[in-house]
């Protein structure tokens, strides 16, 4: 994968570390998936996952599982994204690309996978913890306007 660096990661004391990417297309296009029964409160939202104790993974090596797990691609990491910090998780989400796999490879954690254009994404990916995930989008990859 790509090589970058980033910043240390803080788990806020009682919550656990948890790990997303935002897959971007060469177009601009991203890919959001749809939690099943709305997990979370999610209707649309970017792959993610709790780091599981004695998985021994990585937060990189979890965030490209996850993508995989709930989007059915294969992804490579290419950037650090932003920290989030939730009431049960904190979590690092990274910048990723997509290097094969098909969305019809997604597992039952989803519903859907959607390719959204950039515009559209924030009347889409609405749930209120994603907003500082797309607002660390738009200042690390300025939207064509």
């Amino acid at each position: 994968g790509a090589q970058f660096s980033e910043p240390a990661f803080v788990v806020k004391s009682g919550t656990s570390g948890a790990s997303g990417v935002v897959v971007v297309e060469s177009d601009g296009r991203v890919w959001v998936v749809s939690p099943s029964n709305r997990f979370g409160g999610y209707t649309n939202t970017f792959p993610k996952g709790k780091l599981a104790p004695g998985e021994g993974l990585s937060l990189r090596a979890n965030a490209i599982k996850e993508a995989h797990e709930e989007s059915g691609l294969r992804i490579e990491l290419t950037a650090f994204l932003v920290d989030s910090e939730r009431s049960t998780s904190t979590t690092r989400y990274y910048l990723g690309r997509r290097v094969g796999g098909n969305p019809a490879d997604m597992g039952w954690e989803s519903q859907a996978v959607h390719l959204v254009p950039r515009g559209l994404l924030p009347g889409i990916v609405a749930h209120q913890n994603d907003q500082a995930i797309l607002a660390a989008l738009d200042s690390l990859l300025p939207a064509d306007a």
